[in-house]
């Protein structure tokens, strides 16, 4: 019987990290989960990680062949296979390939960050498959954007295209983990929301659940579950939010004229208590070329495990360009000899 073809997707989080085995055809046909002990030095991970990959494959019983890694993480380099001063992770610099390889030795690897990841997950397997132009928009502890332009993922000169959540919404705004103001990711994120509320606890009067929950042990979990009980500061804070986020992402339509705008994550998961307002915001901002046209979409990937599937896409899609290109070649090569 011959081996079923398959990839490892790898999701590296601050606290925890994901993976999984995943088919050409986005099936996950197993996965797991591992502590990222992020305080360890990075060379201590990938053996961990090693060592999860390979109990993985023996739990099934089943015989793969592994055509290669792929691998979202924080401030992933896809040119260089770095991973450069990561959020949450005490890693300074780390090299991938150089750390793959150890335990790979001829096994293709390709990272990028989790927003990127999550744009090549929903058109390979989610909700932009067929699309050429889109925008993936991450939303949970940051705000990530992956860009996709001409059926291509948009890395720009060094990699790090498509930071949405660090463009300006007030430059005299909330202060970033950047260490710029006002960025996007301040007023739309899981932190964010947090900061809302408390602002407009000092500022209303109305009573409100939330009002009971100290700053510290403020959690977008609770500021969701309060808006569905009909919350009204709760419901202001997703109307706010909402409004900011659509104003934004108009500006990015401008910037790529895209088919559909997609939303991912633990907030996406809101449903209409963020779309709604997101959408009213959108259409009034945008162009008037753009106006009716743009699509606003939740993730079409399998709920709970977009990090291993868009981790796995990462390097599916490095395969098919790299296959693509040597056709090319030899396309080239036979006309040339004729």
């Amino acid at each position: 019987m011959a081996q079923v073809e398959v990839v490892l997707g790898v999701d590296i989080g601050g606290t925890t990290t994901v993976l999984g085995y995943v088919d050409r055809g986005g099936h996950i046909l197993v996965d797991t989960s591992t502590p990222t002990h992020a305080h360890q030095p990075a060379a201590v991970f990938f053996e961990r990680l090693h060592v999860s990959a390979e109990a993985l494959v023996r739990r099934t019983g089943e015989e793969y062949q592994l055509l290669g890694i792929g691998i979202s993480a924080p401030h992933a380099n896809y040119f260089k296979g770095t991973i450069e001063s990561p959020p949450n992770l005490s890693w300074e610099f780390v090299d991938v390939g150089e750390e793959m390889k150890k335990y790979y030795c001829n096994v293709p690897v390709a990272l990028t960050n989790g927003a990127n990841a999550a744009a090549l997950g929903e058109m390979l397997f989610g909700a932009a498959e067929g699309m050429r132009d889109f925008i993936v928009v991450a939303l949970g502890a940051c705000l990530g954007g992956g860009i996709v332009a001409n059926g291509e993922l948009v890395y720009g000169a060094n990699s790090f295209a498509g930071e949405i959540g660090h463009t300006i919404v007030d430059p005299n705004g909330r202060e970033c983990g950047c260490g710029r103001k006002g960025c996007l990711e301040t007023y739309v994120s899981a932190s964010g929301f947090c900061r809302t509320v408390q602002e407009l606890i000092c500022k209303r009067s109305e009573p409100s659940q939330l009002r009971r929950i100290d700053y510290e042990h403020l959690t977008f979990r609770k500021i969701f579950e309060a808006a569905q009980q009909g919350d009204r500061l709760a419901l202001e804070a997703f109307d706010m939010s909402g409004q900011i986020l659509g104003m934004k992402l108009a500006d990015s339509v401008a910037h790529t004229g895209p088919e559909a705008i997609i939303l991912v994550g633990g907030i996406a998961e809101a449903g209409d208590l963020i779309f709604k307002p997101m959408k009213r915001s959108l259409e009034v901002h945008l162009l008037g070329v753009f106006k009716d046209k743009v699509r606003l979409l939740p993730s079409g990937m399998v709920r709970g495990k977009t990090g291993v599937l868009g981790a796995s896409a990462v390097i599916w899609n490095t395969l098919e360009k790299r296959a693509n290109q040597k056709d090319s070649m030899a396309t080239t090569a036979g006309r040339h000899n004729l």
